[in-house]
């Protein structure tokens, strides 16, 4: 009950900066969409970039983004198809990114700090990369399909800075090279940029949206996919490698189970919103998300992790 509480008080100044973006959006008429080209094109690629630089790579660990990728896919693809088969719009396309990824930065770094300490924090740290990659390779793909043909899709992927940050990173970090010192404030810098302006473009994208449930097929499915079937898979690697493959430790079960019951990503917003594919359902849905999570992780995180 503790550290429930402990948590609650730790997710509340993220509602803050949500509703610090809603009176910026309301009253400064500042632009979400600006903002979300700049999320997506530098600040997430610099975190990226800083967040690999600084982490402890070894063989198993480089490989746990392609496996949490993977299982980012395998939700995002299985649910694509039960929305196409339930939702009548573009939307459908966003489920992938509803469900396969989650507010893994923004959102669960504070949240991994608290529950992990500076230990703990690396290997989430290198988890998560694998939604980012999702995010910015087949989650945006398949987002985009709901607009544009197959080469702009692929076009649009391309472009995308953070596979290349990614990339760059990792092969700096095995030829035992760091971010030179001056560079390190700016890197900090942004990282702190990424969760407040991620927050603040949520609170931005709900100015006009009447009821934040919208279309409430879409909301249903992306809660199932996002707080059921991505836990559920959690766990089930988790018994799986714990019993019979025995590959990796707790400290990756649990930073696993963590991005798993983060809530709804804000750069689905940003990903919507540069898309121009249903934005407002998008951010209504991910705030729904975030004010659920601020009950649902601490029950989870009590209920699983410290029983196991």
């Amino acid at each position: 009950m503790a550290a429930a509480l402990a948590l609650l008080f730790k997710l509340f100044p993220l509602y803050i900066t949500v509703g610090l973006g809603w009176l910026a959006g309301r009253f400064l008429q500042a632009s979400g969409s600006h903002i979300a080209g700049i999320m997506l094109y530098i600040v997430t690629p610099s975190v990226v970039f800083s967040g690999v630089m600084n982490a402890p790579l070894s063989a198993s660990v480089i490989m746990l983004p392609f496996l949490v990728f993977g299982f980012c896919t395998f939700l995002g693809v299985a649910h694509l198809i039960v929305a196409r088969g339930w939702l009548n719009n573009a939307s459908a396309n966003l489920i992938p990114l509803s469900v396969g990824t989650g507010n893994t930065g923004y959102f669960g770094i504070p949240v991994a700090l608290l529950i992990f300490g500076e230990e703990g924090l690396g290997i989430y740290i290198v988890c998560l990369l694998g939604t980012t990659l999702y995010e910015n390779s087949v989650g945006f793909y398949l987002a985009a399909r709901g607009r544009f043909g197959i080469r702009d899709c692929l076009l649009k992927v391309a472009r995308l800075p953070s596979i290349y940050a990614f990339c760059l990173a990792v092969m700096l970090n095995l030829a035992d090279l760091s971010i030179p010192g001056v560079l390190v404030p700016l890197f900090d810098n942004l990282r702190g940029a990424y969760s407040i302006l991620g927050m603040m473009i949520i609170g931005m994208s709900i100015l006009s949206f009447r009821g934040l449930a919208g279309d409430l097929r879409f909301t249903a499915l992306a809660f199932f996919g996002k707080f059921i079937s991505w836990p559920l898979l959690a766990l089930g690697f988790w018994g799986i490698d714990s019993l019979w493959l025995h590959i990796y430790d707790a400290a990756v079960y649990k930073a696993v189970f963590l991005i798993s019951i983060t809530p709804i990503a804000a750069n689905t917003v940003v990903i919507a919103t540069l898309l121009d594919t249903e934005p407002q359902q998008v951010a209504g849905t991910t705030l729904l998300s975030t004010v659920f999570a601020l009950i649902y992780i601490p029950v989870m995180v009590s209920l699983v992790m410290s029983s196991l």
